[in-house]
């Protein structure tokens, strides 16, 4: 939630679009995140889009058409609905998970093995809500070393995320220079990455607080995310030194 000095990171209309690529060499896919105002149940919403696809060589061999979405409430970023649809290289995952602040329960509906589940959790965000409430949090006046936390629920679990600080520096886009603070996400090492602090994000140095490259060292080569195209910013884009 935001304090009296903050101002929102973000609003309807955002859009963002990512090129995505594979050791630096292979143009691997693109993909996009939006953000919309929206209602449910006399709940003001905000309704968060990410999809992604590969192209190219890339998806000739490995064919990848992912949707993520998230209903998060505008007041408080509280996720209320989620929702996961899944096709990587023929492994298909589609599922919503609807969360009760309330009642502290995820309802979890597997559409694909036709099962459904309640579970307890408290406090939680899902993978979309979870950028969103980052953002709008005062990353400006953390300390290097210092860590940001916060609980995810993902594939029938609730587990700890920590985001550290690693400083200030200036990076080199396709719009031109941009001062940005560089963080590093401590993530599960073994399954896909290569250790636990194979992730690195930079973030706009500015009120918009927008991922602008992500880097992640992969179990076999690695992956890069580039900020490609935006609109509908909530605040000025700080662009230091244009191309």
């Amino acid at each position: 939630m935001l304090n009296a000095q903050q101002t929102e990171a973000f609003k309807s209309g955002e859009w963002l679009k990512y090129r995505m690529s594979y050791s630096n060499f292979f143009n691997a896919g693109y993909a996009e995140l939006s953000l919309k105002k929206t209602k449910k149940k006399g709940v003001e919403l905000f309704h968060a889009k990410g999809t992604g696809k590969t192209t190219g060589v890339i998806g000739w061999f490995f064919k990848v058409r992912d949707k993520y979405e998230s209903f998060f409430t505008r007041s408080e970023n509280s996720p209320v609905h989620f929702v996961r649809r899944v096709d990587e290289g023929g492994h298909i995952i589609s599922r919503d998970i609807y969360f009760d602040s309330e009642a502290n329960t995820a309802y979890i509906k597997n559409h694909k093995k036709k099962t459904e589940k309640t579970m307890s959790v408290s406090d939680v965000q899902d993978m979309i809500s979870a950028v969103y409430k980052l953002r709008n949090e005062n990353l400006c006046s953390m300390k290097v070393g210092e860590d940001i936390a916060m609980k995810l629920f993902f594939d029938y679990e609730s587990f700890d995320f920590k985001m550290r600080y690693l400083g200030k520096e200036v990076l080199r886009t396709k719009f031109g220079k941009v001062n940005c603070l560089k963080f590093r996400p401590i993530v599960q090492a073994g399954r896909v990455f290569k250790e636990e602090e194979s992730v690195t994000i930079w973030i706009s140095d500015d009120d918009n607080k927008i991922p602008l490259k992500v880097k992640a060292s992969l179990a076999v080569g690695s992956l890069r995310a580039d900020l490609d195209a935006f609109k509908g910013l909530a605040n000025p884009f700080n662009i230091i030194y244009k191309n």
